[in-house]
């Protein structure tokens, strides 16, 4: 399957910008990004709720940005455009998801909880999914498990 925006030319700072613009005309009031070499970060408050996505980045050293499918070694040049690539493709998802989230919410598929809760922060500083995987994890292990098609609770569970 085809990576989505494999080969877009938009840079990363007009990506986190489009995020930033997009989360602002669906009514959130603060933004803020943050990068490392391993990891970016987006913010934001929204709903009342304070919420965080973690953009994995990719290492440079990776064999797909430092050889050719063939095996051989790429020129330093070439190594650093697949990398800038690769982060370009990455916030270009990441604008996307943002964006089908906030107009799934807006349209009234689904409420803010139900497609931004597992990236709500808490008060002790981790989101939802960080405070809940263990259990979910443990809950497979077990084999505790509902079963796949029973339906239950109510409308909007």
């Amino acid at each position: 399957m085809a990576q989505y925006a494999a080969t877009t030319s938009v840079t990363s700072e007009k990506s986190r910008n489009e995020i930033e613009r997009t989360l602002r005309r669906y009514g959130a009031d603060d933004f803020a990004y943050a990068t490392n070499r391993s990891q970016a970060m987006i913010a934001f408050v929204a709903h009342n709720r304070q919420v965080r996505f973690i953009l994995p980045m990719p290492d440079p050293g990776a064999r797909e940005f430092t050889h050719t499918p063939t095996g051989r070694a790429k020129a330093p040049g070439a190594r650093e455009e697949a990398y800038e690539q690769a982060i370009r493709q990455r916030w270009r998802a990441l604008a996307l998801m943002v964006k089908a989230k906030l107009e799934a919410v807006d349209s009234g598929i689904v409420s803010f909880e139900q497609e931004f809760l597992p990236h709500i922060i808490l008060p002790g500083g981790q989101t939802v999914y960080q405070q809940i995987a263990p259990g979910i994890e443990q809950s497979y292990a077990s084999g505790a498990l509902a079963p796949l098609l029973a339906i239950g609770g109510t409308h909007g569970d």
